[in-house]
C-alpha cells in the first residue's frame, strides 16, 4: 500500500499527486492519500469513481482524513472514451467566475495548472482582453504555461489587446494572434472552453 501525504496541499493537488500515484498501481492495490478538508475528501471519491476504482474514506482525527482508493482496472484494461475533437480553452480575463477577485485569481491559476496535468492538453489557449495578462510578465502563470507549450498547446494571445494594455513588448509565453484568428479556431474547433 502506498500513502501519499497532501496535508495543507491545496485543491487541485490532492486529485492530481493522487492519479499520478495510481499510475503505477496494478488492480486490486491500494493507494491511501492523506487529505485536511472534507471538499478534498469528495474531490478524491469523486475521481476514483469516474475511473472505476473503489474508494473508501475515514475520519483520523484532528482534522485529518484518509482516502483508500482501490485499483480495479489498469488504463488499459479501461474502455477510453473517444475524443470528441480538438479542445480550444478562450481566456478573456485575468480571474475565473464573478464575485472576489483574489478568489477568481486564484482559481484561474489553479484551472490553467489543472490543464497541464489533463490528457489529451489542449489544443489551442487563446488569450483577449483582460486575460491577455496571463501570458505577460508578472503572470503567476507562466510557468504552467510554457508547461503546456512544451507539452504541443498553442498559446496565443490577441495583440490588439496586448497594445491596448501596452504589454506587448511584456509577453512571454506564446506567439500573438489577431482576432480573425481567435474567431477561426473557436469555430473549427471540437470544443471550446470559455473563461
Amino acid at each position: 500500500m502506498t500513502t501519499v501525504n497532501m496535508l495543507g496541499q491545496p485543491c487541485p493537488l490532492p486529485v492530481i499527486n493522487a492519479k499520478k500515484a495510481l499510475k503505477d498501481h496494478t488492480p486490486g492495490q491500494t493507494v491511501t492519500i492523506l487529505v485536511d478538508n472534507d471538499i478534498a475528501v469528495q474531490n478524491l471519491t469523486k475521481m476514483a469513481l469516474t475511473m472505476g476504482h473503489l474508494v473508501k474514506s475515514a475520519t483520523l482525527g484532528d482534522g485529518t482524513f484518509s482516502v483508500a482508493i482501490t485499483v480495479q482496472a489498469t488504463t488499459a484494461d479501461r474502455k477510453v472514451q473517444p475524443e470528441t475533437g480538438n479542445l480550444v480553452v478562450a481566456i478573456s480575463r485575468p480571474t475565473m467566475g464573478h464575485g472576489d477577485e483574489t478568489l477568481g485569481k486564484t482559481l484561474l491559476k489553479a484551472f490553467i495548472f489543472s490543464l497541464t496535468e489533463v490528457e489529451p492538453c489542449p489544443e489551442y489557449l487563446l488569450f483577449f482582453n483582460g486575460g491577455a495578462f496571463l501570458t505577460t510578465e508578472g503572470s503567476n502563470s507562466l510557468a504552467d504555461l510554457q508547461t503546456l507549450v512544451d507539452k504541443g498547446t498553442i498559446v496565443s494571445t490577441c495583440g490588439a489587446c496586448l497594445d491596448f494594455f501596452n504589454l506587448k513588448a511584456k509577453l512571454k509565453v506564446g506567439n500573438v494572434t489577431n482576432m480573425f484568428a481567435i474567431a477561426q479556431t473557436m469555430a473549427q474547433a471540437g470544443r471550446v472552453i470559455n473563461i
